[in-house]
């Protein structure tokens, strides 16, 4: 088998490590990942939490309120972009050393914080640092994984993301009521340094790596200048469906639960036992549609016709939604949303898998902050879309249409204008205005 080209990264000293951990090395790796991204989403969660205390507390209005996660999500769409190229340049292993230490001390800041303008300055930073996870992670996958696990690992870690969600209320309402809000605070963001210690201890460039690592020419080593990534259809196309999906999970987490109690009846208990049952739903999926392209590729499919393959099927469950909204008994609005969040996750799973198989290493988290800065983008103009409708009409039935056809309108887009040759690594480093 021909050896990979060394990683730019590689001047660090490798680790050998034994060939039966070798073999399995790369696992570990996905499971760092994952509790990476479980605490991005645990301290992102925080302060929704805590909302109903700290404006109690703290006399917030609504409005200031709105100000205070728009700083987020303003601080975020803009990093993911830079970090994602700042990642590239600098390296996996120090790139994501920078921001989880970035956002846990952005997390603990908020223990300082005294009035909504503060505030919005910690949550400026949180999102900020945050914003650098996802490129991190899918590049450190593209380092380790070869193409036909690339999907099921994306899925994996993302998956931390859902259980980030769930662990989120109970964990901070503990510590809120066993200490205070500011203890939660700096508890949960004091996680991430516990993390780093991990992760400074195993993480390596993987240039040592001898197990089932096919020959890739799409090496770390590959000249591509950002204006060629940005004159790739391929980039815009991924941009793109970002910019149309992303949106629909977002809004299941906002206002899946005003959507139980308004519409469905729940009291605040019954949200408490139900709500979470579509984020599990979500990590299933995230799993299985990354394991689906992976039993795809392995049984001879190429790599275009198992991503793509993959993505249809999640694709035509998100129709799922509208099934929903018109069902009338909960259980089964409940059960569509369910399918929906699942599917959704693994469409995501084999849409990030995508960039790693199209663009060079070197390159894929730069690909992967521009989309999603497009699909952060797209989440805060659904949300105002979103909020006009629900206050001008009080129904969310034009919405959950929306959500539900969404992803086939992003699937079309990316058969379209990602044509199955990108696919071949023989292809990638040569990417043009018509590819």
């Amino acid at each position: 088998m021909m050896r990979e080209p060394e990683p730019e990264v590689a001047a660090e000293p490798a680790l050998h490590f034994p060939r039966r951990l070798n073999i399995h090395f790369r696992w570990y790796i996905c499971a760092l990942l994952f509790f990476a991204c479980t605490l991005n989403y645990l301290d992102r969660q925080t302060v929704s939490v805590l909302k109903g205390q700290l404006q109690s507390e703290l006399h917030w209005t609504e409005s200031d309120y709105g100000w205070i996660v728009f700083s987020f999500q303003v601080a975020y769409a803009i990093m993911l972009t830079v970090s994602g190229r700042i990642i590239d340049r600098i390296g996996t292993r120090f790139g994501y050393t920078l921001t989880v230490a970035w956002w846990s001390i952005a997390a603990i800041g908020h223990t300082f914080a005294k009035g909504p303008f503060s505030f919005g300055v910690a949550r400026f930073f949180l999102g900020a640092g945050e914003a650098g996870n996802t490129p991190a992670a899918i590049k450190a996958v593209a380092e380790w994984f070869p193409s036909r696990e690339r999907a099921l690992a994306a899925g994996v870690f993302n998956a931390g993301a859902n259980v980030g969600a769930m662990v989120a209320a109970p964990l901070v309402a503990w510590l809120t009521l066993r200490w205070s809000w500011q203890e939660a605070f700096l508890i949960t963001g004091a996680l991430g340094f516990l993390w780093l210690i991990v992760w400074l201890f195993v993480y390596r460039p993987p240039s040592v790596a001898e197990a089932d690592r096919e020959p890739v020419a799409n090496s770390l080593t590959t000249k591509f200048p950002w204006a060629q990534i940005l004159h790739s259809r391929s980039t815009w196309a991924f941009t793109a469906a970002k910019f149309l999906t992303d949106p629909v999970f977002l809004f299941y987490i906002f206002w899946l639960p005003s959507y139980l109690q308004q519409k469905r009846g729940f009291s605040l208990a019954m949200i408490g036992y139900f709500a979470w049952i579509p984020f599990l739903a979500a990590d299933i999926g995230s799993i299985a549609g990354g394991w689906l392209s992976g039993y795809w590729i392995k049984h001879g499919w190429s790599l275009s016709s198992a991503r793509k393959g993959a993505m249809a099927v999640c694709a035509l469950c998100m129709p799922a939604a509208i099934v929903a909204v018109f069902a009338s008994r909960a259980w089964v609005a409940l059960a569509m949303i369910s399918l929906a969040t699942s599917a959704h996750q693994g469409w995501s799973a084999n849409l990030f898998a995508l960039v790693s198989d199209i663009f060079p290493k070197a390159r894929v988290a730069s690909v992967i902050g521009l989309g999603g800065t497009g699909g952060a983008v797209g989440g805060m103009i659904f949300a105002v879309i979103a909020g006009y409708v629900l206050q001008k009409s009080h129904t969310y039935v034009p919405l959950f249409i929306i959500v539900g056809l969404l992803h086939p309108l992003a699937l079309i887009m990316i058969d379209r204008l990602v044509p199955g040759n990108q696919f071949d690594p023989q292809t990638t480093v040569s990417l043009t205005l018509d590819s």
